[in-house]
């Protein structure tokens, strides 16, 4: 019987693109901040712009969708050399996650937490351009933020966390937006944590030889040969979530009927993902960035309606 072929594993981090242009000195701080991955920073960034745009901030705060922005990239980014600094021993463990910069030692342990400074110092920049309570919802973050590395070594369901606090923005955008947290923005919150706990499982997929061996757990392993059924529940729940928030606001079928393309793209990211290939369980997590575009249109429509 011929053996298989291993499945091609991709680094975290990986020298191209932009990420090359970088002056050679900061090249490897970029790629331990992930820029050269830019998904990571769009998936925090959507929640944040579905708070702000389904509370009918489009016209009069636009600015805030800027600003959440650059919030998103730089805070994703201090959160990835937060995680790298408590998991480099372990990433020099798991096949995907050797190549980044504090594993090879590219990086000293000493800089890493300069530069997470220095990003956190960016951030409060964005932090200051919101109003009290936006601030202060923000702030909270810190905490579930700094516990989330943690997740995987005492929990199935770390990917239940970073719901969490990946989510997190809708509340901060919400706020900055109406100056309160309404039903609204607590059900669309309620959503997106059931998206991400789809959606990373998926992620989690290309982890689970090396996470097994090393005795992590995540919600991949949790779910064993039910992936498939798994990530269609969660992402179910959160249509069905997002769904409540827009009849909040438009108890109406044609403020459902926004949210038909994001469910189209769902459900093919589930009828067509293969969670025993890398390469594709990859594409599909990077397709969910579609889905966040597709949801924040459907946010604009509604939050905009009269």
């Amino acid at each position: 019987m011929p053996r298989a072929e291993p499945t091609q594993v991709t680094p975290d981090s990986q020298l191209r693109g932009l990420i090359a242009l970088v002056p050679a000195p900061m090249r490897s701080f970029a790629l331990l901040a992930r820029f050269d991955r830019p998904i990571g920073w769009w998936l925090l960034y959507w929640p944040c712009a579905w708070g702000v745009l389904l509370a009918g901030g489009l016209r009069a705060h636009w600015p805030l969708l800027l600003w959440m922005l650059l919030g998103a990239i730089v805070m994703r980014g201090a959160g990835c050399v937060y995680n790298d600094i408590l998991d480099r021993d372990l990433d020099a463990r798991v096949e995907r996650t050797r190549s980044r910069p504090l594993v090879s030692g590219a990086v000293t342990l000493r800089a890493a937490w300069l530069w997470l400074l220095g990003l956190c110092l960016m951030g409060l920049v964005v932090l200051v351009q919101l109003r009290g309570l936006a601030q202060l919802i923000a702030l909270m973050s810190l905490a579930p933020v700094a516990a989330y590395p943690l997740m995987k070594r005492i929990t199935w369901w770390p990917q239940a966390w970073l719901g969490i606090v990946f989510s997190w923005g809708a509340l901060v955008g919400g706020a900055a937006v109406s100056g309160r947290l309404g039903v609204t923005t607590l059900l669309i919150y309620a959503g997106a944590i059931a998206w991400v706990i789809g959606y990373d499982t998926i992620y989690a997929c290309q982890d689970r030889e090396d996470d097994a061996l090393i005795g992590l757990r995540s919600s991949a392993l949790r779910m064993g040969q039910h992936v498939r059924l798994g990530v269609a529940g969660f992402y179910t729940l959160a249509l069905a979530l997002w769904a409540a928030s827009f009849w909040t606001l438009h108890p109406q079928g044609l403020a459902l009927a926004a949210l038909a393309p994001a469910a189209c793209h769902l459900a093919w990211q589930v009828v067509t993902l293969n969670p025993n290939d890398n390469s594709d369980a990859l594409a599909k997590f990077r397709s969910n960035r579609t889905t966040g575009l597709l949801v924040a249109l459907a946010c604009a429509a509604v939050g905009t309606a009269g």
